[in-house]
């Protein structure tokens, strides 16, 4: 337990300290919320758009999708820290002590995620002044569901991340599994909208049930009941974080 709660305190410090991402992590999402939130809301203001967005207006319907958004984009950052580590001789360090490697890569991908819940938690809160129909009462629920999908992300980040060496490589592949991600789980626009092939990517994907679960506890709203939600996240998540302890511990070995 000591070498876990060290490297949650480890990264939640280092996070801290680099200013340029604590100013980034209210800024980037508030680019999205702000610019592409409010605008696209101007488009559909006629009474017809609420049918499509589930009977909210769009930016209401949006919000949750961008709470969301935030902590899947900045879970991927787990990756990037193990990268950064090996290149500067840090990983070494920690596998030489005598703890278990499981425990020490559980407590880096539980940082990281509280980093992201905490992003995604101020973005949410900017969002209830701009977005009507809110549920505060619904906020401990979407915040257990955002942790969720955070260590999922920062799980499958770390995955990703075992075997390379480049954080150029690594932010390449990255850019390229977000962007898609992002657009196939419904925060943007619904599912139903989407062709029959898009719709099978989408319920693969573990942003699909965040976001859904999300709009449940916050909208009163949803595609799935909340139970398929639920179980969704915590699936994804203890396969993805059994599979990069899985990975670490072999890679060490190895």
């Amino acid at each position: 337990m000591r070498a876990f709660t060290t490297m949650i305190y480890r990264q939640l410090k280092r996070f801290w300290r680099a200013r340029s991402r604590v100013i980034g992590m209210v800024v980037n999402p508030l680019i999205w919320l702000i610019f592409f939130g409010l605008g696209w809301s101007r488009l559909f203001d006629f009474p017809m758009a609420k049918k499509i967005f589930m009977g909210f207006d769009y930016l209401s319907f949006f919000a949750p999708g961008v709470y969301c958004m935030t902590i899947f984009i900045t879970g991927f950052t787990s990756g990037i820290s193990v990268i950064w580590d090996k290149q500067f001789g840090f990983l070494k360090e920690t596998m030489v002590a005598p703890s278990s490697r499981k425990s020490i890569m559980s407590g880096r991908i539980v940082g990281d995620s509280i980093i992201s819940l905490l992003q995604g938690s101020i973005i949410l809160a900017l969002t209830f002044p701009l977005a009507g129909g809110m549920s505060l009462y619904g906020v401990p629920q979407a915040l257990l569901l955002g942790f969720l999908l955070s260590i999922s992300i920062a799980s499958l980040g770390v995955c990703i991340s075992i075997k390379m060496t480049s954080m150029e490589g690594f932010q390449l592949i990255i850019s390229m599994l977000m962007l898609p991600l992002v657009f196939l789980s419904g925060a943007i626009y619904p599912i139903d909208a989407m062709p029959e092939w898009m719709k099978t990517i989408a319920y693969l994907n573990p942003l699909t049930y965040a976001v859904d679960g999300s709009r449940y506890f916050l909208l009163g709203v949803s595609k799935f009941p909340v139970s398929i939600d639920i179980l969704a996240l915590l699936t994804l998540m203890s396969v993805f974080l059994s599979l990069a302890l899985y990975l670490f511990e072999r890679v060490t070995i190895e």
